[in-house]
């Protein structure tokens, strides 16, 4: 009657064990498993650093559109007075502010007004779209305000211009110079509209942390943008900020009921929806290609324990007739598998964690290599390539690996488990 051990007892680990560190000469395939260990550690290491990459990513890009832009928009169709004008924006501007901002989850409400123009030092011209927001709204904007990465002082900003730092690159302008602002339609005269120009000092140069941002903001007084652009009495819109935007779509419905009826809405995920989706679908295909590259190098694993049940069948015959059950065999092979399948887990998620964290370092690094700046923040649309590490992103990458190594591992394992004694010995 065969023997029974404990499942996974010393006896069978210790097997397992002479088993993985024996030599070729021996039976053994030490080779294969360090071409799999080496396998699954550069799989779950580009796992974990791409998975990392993909959370910074996000995370950087939805930072900056919320750290720069309105959480909600609302604005207002043109419209017909009563002398037969066409008018657009608000007339109660501040009324209707102060009402919006009493609305339960909304921190801040704010009259705007927008157009566009270009932007000149009397050599260079580029084209800009313009802000026009009081002082206090603009020092609240958390990547262009107090504690923004910017130069000058919000103090002035009453008398000059607010520029990103892109449009001051490319004027060649820092604080303290003075630039022309043109609009195309701006004065009225006797014959028609003709194009405002007007020149202000720059007193603050910010950096959003998105190039387009950086390359196409101008911000401008409330009041001197009212003139400058014909809108006495008017705000084009009011800028919402709410306290949860992620919960956006929920304030909709009330902002609107306390805006009137006219008012219609433009959140921040109108604005970038698109985009995030297209990052959810990298994302999701990302994660199925590196998926892939796992599930290949778990199945070096199956090759090794194939040779090894091959080169062990003597020994597996024996055994069987000492006694040893099926089920003890499954297991001795089964820990020769995973056991490679844990080490190259844990050596990939470290190598892959230390990457991650350090990913400022790595780039400059490549970027040595190659000899020039391999991030592009012209096509990439932020200055450097960053990463999170999410516990959540680690765990998978772990669950996935083991999983993968575990399920490969007991096909050979089974193999060897179902072993005919008899025929394992015939030609021994």
């Amino acid at each position: 009657m065969a023997a029974r051990t404990a499942p996974f007892s010393a006896f069978e680990w210790m097997i397992a064990w002479r088993y993985l560190r024996a030599k070729r000469a021996e039976g053994g395939v030490s080779t294969m498993t360090w071409i799999s260990l080496t396998g699954i550690t550069l799989a779950v290491m580009a796992l974990v650093v791409t998975l990392a990459v993909r959370s910074g990513f996000r995370e950087e890009m939805v930072d900056t559109i919320l750290g720069a832009n309105a959480h909600l928009t609302v604005y207002t169709s043109d419209r017909m007075d009563e002398n037969g004008r066409r008018i657009r924006g608000f007339a109660g501007y501040d009324d209707l502010a102060a009402r919006i901002a009493g609305v339960p989850g909304v921190t801040r409400a704010a009259p705007q007004i927008k157009g566009q123009v270009m932007v000149s030092d009397g050599e260079r011209t580029v084209g800009a779209e313009v802000f026009g927001i009081a002082p206090e709204e603009l020092a609240a904007i958390p990547r262009v305000g107090e504690g923004a990465t910017a130069i000058g002082d919000l103090a002035d900003f009453p008398n000059g211009i607010a520029l990103g730092s892109g449009i001051a690159r490319e004027l060649g302008v820092t604080v303290g110079d003075r630039v022309r602002v043109i609009s195309a339609s701006g004065v009225r005269t006797a014959m028609g509209t003709a194009p405002r120009t007007n020149a202000y000092d720059v007193v603050y140069i910010f950096t959003a942390g998105r190039l387009d941002i950086d390359k196409s903001r101008l911000y401008m007084p409330f009041t001197e943008a009212q003139s400058f652009f014909n809108r006495e009495g008017f705000a084009d819109e009011i800028e919402v900020i709410v306290e949860n935007p992620d919960r956006i779509d929920q304030m909709v419905l009330p902002v609107l009921n306390a805006a009137g009826p006219e008012a219609m809405p433009w959140t921040w995920r109108d604005s970038a929806g698109s985009f995030l989706r297209a990052l959810d679908i990298e994302d999701n295909v990302m994660f199925l290609i590196m998926s892939i590259l796992v599930l290949i190098a778990s199945l070096n694993i199956v090759s090794g324990l194939i040779m090894l049940v091959k080169n062990k069948g003597r020994d597996i015959g024996i055994l069987r007739t000492m006694g040893l059950t099926e089920g003890s065999v499954l297991r001795i092979f089964f820990i020769c598998g995973s056991v490679t399948g844990v080490i190259g887990t844990i050596c990939g998620v470290a190598l892959g964690c230390l990457i991650a964290l350090n990913m400022e370092h790595v780039m400059d690094f490549i970027s040595w290599l190659n000899g020039g700046e391999v991030w592009d923040a012209s096509v990439r649309g932020i200055y450097s390539l960053p990463a999170k590490l999410q516990a959540w992103d680690v765990f998978s990458a772990v669950a996935l690996s083991l999983g993968l190594s575990f399920g490969v591992t007991l096909f050979p394992a089974r193999r060897a488990a179902r072993m005919n004694p008899v025929e394992a010995l015939r030609y021994e």
